[in-house]
């Protein structure tokens, strides 16, 4: 994998691509979720490296694309995304996004519908407003002084424990997080940043009718928020069935790696190419 930046007003974001001048007609691009960093997706890039074009990249604020100031939110991540994509001559992409990198991938195809192949969400909910309590939309604004006032090593050992269900995916994440050891402010300040733009993205109150094809894939042992409750609704509502992973957490791509493995590559054969 090759480490390129792209450089924007705010900071640069640095991301990751394989097979730079090879001509591969389908693009997979990876996008972590909140305080995650390229990392989590090593196994579907150690899957998929020699099979797609693969992206992946440390989020705006995140690991190496820092530092970054927090004065964006996912529409503006949307767009630098974007530009991105036209950077690497990446047409018709399909995204991947785990929990924040599953709503940043909604908000990029309500950006631009005509752009997407498809769209996988892992253990990311839908943005549609009607999911959402008023309560929990404000308890997302007040991220930043509950977890500043946390003690530093109770917030790595709930951290990494909360997430996932094997010794591989909270050891993952643990290392994730020891980014930000020492720093705690830095920590906070980026969570609840996420937070608030995931808040502010739902009440925006747009439409979020994904137009592509896409996949939901959840973990069963999903403890993160509410995300199960919200995708069962999801299903009630919207009658389309969620790939549910079982004896997975939050993280579920690093707790049953080769289901998801085989899920997106089955996506992508039967419902894109």
């Amino acid at each position: 994998m090759l480490e390129k930046k792209l450089e924007t007003s705010l900071g640069v974001i640095h991301y990751w691509v394989n097979n730079p001048n090879k001509q591969l007609e389908i693009t997979l691009i990876f996008l972590p979720g909140l305080t995650a960093d390229h990392r989590l997706f090593d196994k579907q890039i150690e899957y998929f490296e020699d099979k797609f074009r693969v992206l992946v990249w440390d989020a705006p604020g995140h690991a190496s694309s820092y530092p970054f100031k927090l004065d964006f939110d996912l529409f503006d991540e949307a767009k630098w995304l974007n530009e991105i994509l036209i950077k690497e001559c990446i047409d018709m992409p399909i995204l991947i996004g785990q929990s924040m990198g599953g709503y940043l991938g909604q908000v990029y195809a309500e950006l631009f519908p005509e752009k997407l192949k498809g769209l996988v969400t892992i253990d990311s909910p839908s943005l549609q407003r009607k999911y959402y309590t008023a309560i929990e939309l404000w308890l997302l604004k007040i991220v930043e002084p509950i977890y500043r006032i946390y003690p530093w090593k109770k917030l790595l050992k709930e951290g990494a424990k909360g997430v996932s269900t094997t010794e591989y995916g909270r050891k993952l994440m643990f290392d994730m997080m020891m980014v930000y050891d020492g720093n705690k402010k830095r920590y906070s300040r980026l969570a609840g940043h996420g937070y608030k733009i995931l808040a502010s993205a739902v009440e925006k109150n747009l439409a979020y009718d994904i137009k592509c094809p896409y996949i939901i894939i959840c973990g069963k042992e999903d403890r993160a928020g509410s995300c199960v409750r919200y995708l069962k609704s999801f299903e009630k509502n919207t009658g389309k069935s969620v790939e549910w992973i079982d004896n997975a957490g939050h993280n579920s791509n690093t707790d049953k790696p080769q289901i998801v493995n085989e899920l997106i590559n089955e996506f992508v054969n039967k419902s894109v190419v």
